[in-house]
């Protein structure tokens, strides 16, 4: 084990600490052991990192071979959006398909098995749950990953993924406040403004928040918008109004308060990622999430050196910083004790076995409209594929074809984009039954356009929507998923069969 450097001094130090950095790599670098050695605490886990469970809990260990209350973080949110999974789709459904079979003893179970997974690796701090109201539909970055548009569903459901997850051990980061629903813009390419008055803001987008705090979340992350009528100039990150005032003060949350990622635009490009994070500590946040885009040491000692200088400099009280970077400690105090207390099986073991929840989630989450005979034989799976936004990635598998040939040997498969030419899909199909997957076609003219064509030549298509369900059911069956995760393909592919599987 590495000697935490004593020549450190506690600034510097206190600096490291409210980091939350990302690396390249399956293994741990050289740098970010040196840098945890000297007080960094906290390290952020992304698919890029992942390979296998054994690997990952390897890793896990080899950081905590530096320290063993580091935490271990990772932006694990089950459906749509995995890391853990992230090469074959998610085992568990995500938000949206939670929220609409509205049951939170089920959304506790989901929760507390994908904890029990993370936890078996050691990861101890997920960046999740999406606890964003989705009143607009047509949000580009939230949709699926929230619960739904109902504030009050979307607040007991938070409240029990919470409750599941951390059972399991795993800290709860509640994100995006004060509420990334109603935005058209991805912070990650741009800064997001929601024009609602305090009345709308406090009965819709701070209900599930207010049900987070009740239910014991560990910490809390902010989103990168600007609401004006709470502050007209800073985005939630940067506002004391936002952080001090309404979430420690108003709402009485004394847990973490983490940042989105820096790196991303809507910060990146308008005050700079060292600026940013000098202006986001003074606000009240308590650790700094960056890592996604920017994995690398310089990173790491741009910011740290950038709050020591603002320090130095008197922008920044000395006695903010140490407040912050004290309640990181407090959190990897928790999550090392909570470690010893729920130890399982090996890491292998514990993340690939037990409960089959996720499967469970995802059929009781299919909503079926239509009715026409089944596939009697392999069909043709036609998927019109949008562009992936930044936070679900392109790297993770989704639709249905892996799972129907699976289940109908010599099922035949094509993808389509925005160019897509509905003559090209029927002539790919030929004789063979048409099934399409669109996703969040209600966004997309193209996709929409493209699936009227081919209905029209061929009505018995199957139509299966793994988005947001906003656009109007059609085709001889039409199948809402709620989401794109592994398991919901193999729902919706077992739907079709003439004897599907009971939920």
């Amino acid at each position: 084990m590495t000697t935490i450097a004593r020549s450190t001094d506690t600034l510097t130090r206190d600096a490291l600490t409210v980091l939350q950095p990302g690396f390249v790599g399956t293994t741990a670098p050289d740098w970010l052991l040196r840098r945890i050695g000297e007080g960094l605490t906290s390290v952020g886990l992304f698919g890029r990192n992942i390979a296998t469970a054994d690997q990952l809990a390897a890793l896990t260990a080899q950081l905590r071979s530096e320290r063993d209350d580091v935490l271990v973080a990772i932006d694990e949110e089950g459906g749509d959006v995995t890391r853990l999974e992230v090469r074959t789709g998610s085992s568990f459904p995500g938000n949206l398909a939670l929220g609409s079979v509205d049951d939170t003893d089920l959304t506790r179970a989901v929760a507390h098995e994908l904890g029990r997974r993370l936890a078996a690796c050691g990861v101890d701090l997920n960046w999740a749950p999406s606890a964003d109201v989705n009143s607009n539909p047509d949000n580009p970055v939230i949709g699926v990953r929230s619960f739904g548009a109902d504030p009050q569903l979307v607040a007991r459901h938070t409240a029990a993924y919470i409750e599941g997850l951390q059972s399991a051990g795993v800290a709860a980061c509640t994100k995006h406040f004060p509420g990334h629903g109603d935005t058209a813009v991805d912070s990650h390419h741009a800064l997001p403004r929601i024009d609602v008055d305090l009345d709308t803001l406090h009965a819709r987008e701070l209900v599930p928040f207010r049900a987070a705090i009740a239910a014991g979340s560990k910490s809390v992350m902010s989103a990168h918008i600007l609401l004006p009528a709470l502050d007209p100039t800073r985005p939630a990150t940067l506002s004391p109004r936002v952080l001090t005032g309404l979430l420690r003060e108003e709402l009485g949350y004394d847990g973490l308060i983490v940042t989105d990622a820096v790196e991303m635009q809507a910060i990146a490009s308008t005050y700079g990622i060292e600026r940013g994070s000098v202006l986001a500590i003074a606000a009240g946040a308590d650790a700094l999430c960056v890592g996604g885009g920017l994995a690398d040491e310089d990173t790491v000692l741009r910011l740290r050196d950038a709050l020591v200088a603002a320090v130095r400099a008197g922008e920044l009280p000395e006695s903010r910083l140490a407040d912050a970077a004290a309640r990181v400690r407090a959190l990897a105090s928790w999550t090392r004790a909570a470690r010893g207390s729920v130890a399982g099986p090996g890491a292998a073991e514990g993340a690939a076995s037990g409960s089959d929840i996720g499967l469970v989630a995802a059929r009781r989450a299919l909503r079926v409209t239509g009715s026409a005979a089944p596939l009697s034989s392999p069909p043709y799976v036609a998927s019109f594929t949008p562009v992936a936004n930044i936070a679900v990635g392109d790297e993770t598998p989704w639709g249905v074809g892996v799972e129907l040939s699976a289940l109908l040997p010599g099922t035949a498969t094509g993808t389509y984009g925005p160019s897509a030419d509905p003559s090209a899909v029927l002539a790919a199909a030929g004789s063979r039954r048409i099934v399409a997957v669109v996703r969040d076609e209600h966004r997309h003219p193209w996709m929409s356009s493209a699936l009227s064509a081919l209905l029209s030549a061929r009505p018995d298509t199957v139509v299966i929507e793994m988005g947001v369900p906003q656009a109007a059911a059609r085709g001889s069956v039409h199948i809402a998923t709620h989401g794109a995760a592994r398991v919901c393909g193999r729902a919706a592919a077992e739907a079709l069969l003439p004897t599907p599987p009971l939920p």
